[in-house]
C-alpha cells in the first residue's frame, strides 16, 4: 500500500516504521525583478559553508518556526502525542490509522535571544499514528504573525485523528496568555472541496497541513497529503490558491516560501527516490512551473535579501529518513550550489533570523524527539 511508503505532514508515521527499525496573491504575476531562480538541476558541491550550534533545546517534535516582532522565535510542536481512538467518524487508513488524540499537549514555545525556551500554550490537540508504524505525533504544523498578531496551524486535531471536538484549522492566539481561537475550519473545507487526484491508499480526511506563512495581510497554508495551497483571510475566508494535485500528482509538497511568487518544495513517497524532489514556482494566480529539480525531501525553503535559495533536506543519502543525513542547500542566483550544513539529524524546519542566519528544527520526528527536540543556528559567512 502506498500509506506504508509515505510521509504525512511531518507526521512521518510511516517513516517512523523504518527509523525504529535502523535506528502577496494580489501581486501581478509577472516575474519580480529580483528573482532570478531558473530551472536547475541540484549537483551540489561538498562546500560546507556555514557553522553549526545548538541554539535551544528541549522541544517536543519541533516542526516551522518563525521569529516574532518581539525578537523572539516561536517554535510550532506536534507535542507529546494522544491516547484516545474515536468512533465517531471513519478513521485514517491501515497502516497509517487509526490514530490516538488528545485536545491537549500540542505546543507552541517562545525562545529568546539566549535560547531559553517558554511555553506559549499547551492546550493544543496532539495525536499518534498507529503504532504498528511508530506511533509518530503530529500537533502544531506552523506559525506566522499578521502585525503583532500570532496565528498556528493545527494539523494533528480533527475527528480522524482521534481530537473529534477540534477540526485542523487556522488559530488565532495571545501569545501573553495562551488562550486560542479558531479562524479558518480547514478539515470541513477541504472534505467540502476535494483535489483532482487524491491518493486513495494514502487519504487523511482532515488533513495533514504542513506550512503556513503570511503575505499582505493574509494567511497561506500548505497541505501535503491532498496536494494544495490554500489562502485564509483573518475573517476565516478560504480559497484554494492552486491544486497541486492536479497537474503533479500525488508528490507531498511540504515547504513553503515568497519570492516575488510563491516556492514550493516537496517530499515524494517513500522509498526515497534519490534526486526526485523539486522546487516549484507558483504564481498569485495559480500557474505552477518547476524551477530546482535533483533534490531530497524538502521540508524547508527560504531567500535572503541577495535571492539566494536555501533548501533544507531532511535525508540524502538513504532509502528512509536517517539522523545524521539532513543538509542545507544553498541555490545562488547564477545557478550554483553549496551544501551550508550536513549531518543533522531529521530536520523539519527552517526560518531566516533578524542576524542574517538559518534556524532549523532538528530532531523534529521520533521518540527522541519528544523532550529532544532541538533548534540549530546555521551561522552563514
Amino acid at each position: 500500500m502506498k500509506s506504508f511508503i509515505r510521509l504525512i505532514t511531518i507526521g512521518i508515521p510511516a517513516a517512523l516504521t523504518f527509523y525504529s527499525c535502523q535506528k502577496g496573491a494580489q501581486q501581478s504575476d509577472q516575474q519580480n525583478t529580483n528573482e532570478r531562480v531558473e530551472l536547475l538541476k541540484a549537483k551540489p558541491t561538498e562546500n560546507i559553508q556555514g557553522s553549526v550550534s545548538v541554539f535551544s533545546t528541549g522541544f517536543n517534535n519541533p516542526r516551522g518556526l518563525k521569529w516574532g516582532p518581539d525578537g523572539n522565535l516561536y517554535v510550532a510542536e506536534g507535542g507529546v502525542g494522544g491516547t484516545t481512538i474515536t468512533d465517531q467518524c471513519a478513521q485514517v487508513v491501515f497502516p497509517v490509522g487509526p490514530y490516538k488524540g488528545s485536545l491537549y499537549g500540542g505546543r507552541i514555545s517562545k525562545v529568546n535571544a539566549w535560547g531559553v525556551r517558554s511555553t506559549v500554550t499547551d492546550s493544543l490537540p496532539t495525536s499518534s499514528a498507529n503504532e504498528i508504524i511508530g506511533g509518530d505525533v503530529e500537533g502544531v504544523a506552523d506559525v506566522a504573525f499578521i502585525g503583532n498578531q500570532l496565528y498556528a496551524l493545527l494539523a494533528g486535531a480533527g475527528c480522524s485523528h482521534g481530537v473529534p471536538k477540534v477540526p485542523n484549522g487556522i488559530i488565532k492566539v495571545d501569545a501573553s496568555s495562551g488562550k486560542w481561537w479558531m479562524v479558518a475550519n480547514l478539515s470541513a473545507w477541504q472534505m467540502a472541496h476535494p483535489v483532482a487526484n487524491p491518493e486513495p491508499d494514502d487519504f487523511e480526511p482532515d488533513g495533514t497541513w504542513y506550512s503556513m506563512m503570511s503575505l499582505q495581510g493574509d494567511l497561506y497554508a500548505l497541505e501535503p497529503n491532498h496536494g494544495e495551497l490554500v489562502r485564509v483571510t483573518t475573517s476565516g475566508s478560504i480559497s484554494r490558491v492552486i491544486d497541486i494535485s492536479a497537474s503533479q500528482g500525488h508528490i507531498v509538497p511540504t515547504a513553503l516560501s515568497y519570492h516575488g511568487n510563491f516556492y514550493v518544495g516537496n517530499l515524494n513517497p517513500f522509498p526515497i527516490p534519490g534526486g526526485a524532489s523539486k522546487i516549484f514556482k507558483i504564481t498569485p494566480s495559480g500557474q505552477i512551473k518547476e524551477v530546482a529539480t535533483g533534490l531530497n525531501t524538502v521540508l524547508g525553503l527560504v531567500f535572503d535579501d541577495r535571492d539566494r535559495m536555501y533548501v533544507l533536506e531532511m535525508t540524502d543519502g538513504a532509502p528512509f529518513p536517517t539522523p545524521g543525513l539532513g543538509k542545507v542547500l544553498r541555490i545562488d542566483p547564477n545557478g550554483s550550489m553549496s551544501v551550508i550544513a550536513s549531518g543533522l539529524s531529521l530536520p523539519t524546519g527552517m526560518t531566516m533570523g533578524p542576524d542574517g542566519n538559518l534556524y532549523v528544527s532538528n530532531w523534529g520526528f521520533s521518540p527522541k524527539a519528544i523532550g529532544g527536540g532541538q533548534i540549530l543556528k546555521i551561522t552563514l559567512p
